[in-house]
């Protein structure tokens, strides 16, 4: 990860890269990647044949096919950070983040309480801590909920390198 300017959003993606990062060899695998679905599915208890199951599965493989442009099963930092950006998750990140908030959203409101995100962020390997402080950095207006399109835009905005609470607890 050498690189000669570390600007705001290079630091806030050296994070993001970090946690996909699951054996810590400064690799994401396909497996690295994928398997955050496998733990979120195991943290809510759906099933395989769920409808947001299915859409998650779905939408993860074409965010991992969209970021693994050489098709070599894994991805570097340098490789990461070339490839993700405001237009790469408008059209392509927001979608899988969107579909595991989804899967996670039990009652199915387009909002999180406290115990959904920490099932989310813990499975998408932050820690507890982190995801605790991240939920309260959002819940900006203390109603313990947290809504997809708040969740989604500070997600984007901490990739770009803008201001983001959240990002900033989480990772």
């Amino acid at each position: 990860m050498s690189r000669t300017t570390v600007t705001p959003a290079t630091a806030a993606r050296e994070r993001v890269f970090a946690m996909m990062d699951a054996d810590g060899d400064q690799v994401i695998t396909r497996h690295d990647y994928l398997s955050r679905i496998d733990r979120t599915v195991l943290a809510t208890g759906r099933a395989e044949d769920d409808p947001l199951v299915v859409a998650a599965r779905t939408e993860g493989i074409k965010a991992w096919s969209a970021m693994d442009a050489n098709d070599d099963g894994k991805l570097t930092f340098d490789e990461y950070n070339a490839w993700v950006g405001a237009d790469k998750f408008d059209n392509i990140c927001r979608f899988a983040l969107g579909a595991l908030f989804d899967l996670t959203d039990a009652d199915s409101d387009g909002a999180l309480d406290k115990a959904e995100f920490m099932a989310l962020r813990t499975a998408l390997n932050n820690s507890a801590g982190n995801a605790a402080a991240a939920f309260d950095a959002l819940d900006a207006d203390g109603d313990g909920r947290i809504s997809r399109d708040a969740y989604l835009a500070s997600i984007r905005a901490y990739i770009v390198g803008d201001s983001s609470p959240m990002g900033e607890a989480l990772y």
